[in-house]
């Protein structure tokens, strides 16, 4: 494994434990609680980055595409037990990209056939982003490894204007005056820190 691959393993691994830890201290009077995502609820949040967490395993090992795995994960996938299908799915996903090989292939998206390392590398940056949307729905701190943060900009700074066009992500923002790098990241994700 190369310096690179071990390096976003590292940070994919932080990303999932810190959005881990944030679903662990989730109150249970505050599952539906709003989030920075105007759309959704503490627990839509977290169905949706537990659905997308789902997709690993299916994409990365089975070599399956997104059609045909169709609309298994679509709606409620947390069920009665929410921090455990959390843990189960965040679990299989790592395990799925840390499977030898697997950062070397490539998986088919909605957009076409891409590259493992760049699929692991977006879904380390939506971790993060929604990491510090859901401390800030649960009252946890918001502050983020600088390590994760500097990726998060790295990986985002290119694309950020179509953000928006996902659908997932408000339009970006005006950094604050004498932003610090959080700021800038979030301010790239329409979000004020």
């Amino acid at each position: 494994m190369d310096t690179d691959t071990s390096a976003l393993l590292a940070r994919h691994s932080e990303a999932i434990a810190l959005f881990t830890e944030r679903v662990h201290a989730i109150r249970d009077d505050q599952w539906d609680s709003p989030t920075p995502c105007t759309e959704w609820s503490v627990r839509d949040l977290v169905n949706h980055l537990t659905a997308e967490q789902l997709w690993v395993p299916d994409l990365v090992t089975d070599g399956s595409s997104m059609a045909d795995v169709g609309d298994a994960y679509d709606g409620d996938v947390l069920g009665k037990r929410p921090r455990h299908t959390w843990d189960a799915a965040s679990r299989a996903a790592r395990k799925a990209f840390a499977a030898e090989g697997a950062l070397r292939g490539t998986v088919q998206l909605s957009y076409g056939e891409t590259p493992t390392t760049a699929y692991c590398a977006q879904m380390t940056t939506d971790a993060i982003v929604h990491g510090w949307d859901l401390s800030r729905a649960i009252g946890a701190s918001e502050r983020l490894p600088d390590a994760l943060v500097h990726f998060a900009l790295d990986e985002i700074t290119p694309y950020a204007a179509d953000l928006a066009k996902s659908g997932l992500f408000a339009p970006p923002i005006e950094p604050p005056p004498g932003d610090s790098a959080q700021s800038r990241l979030l301010a790239l994700t329409g979000r004020r820190g």
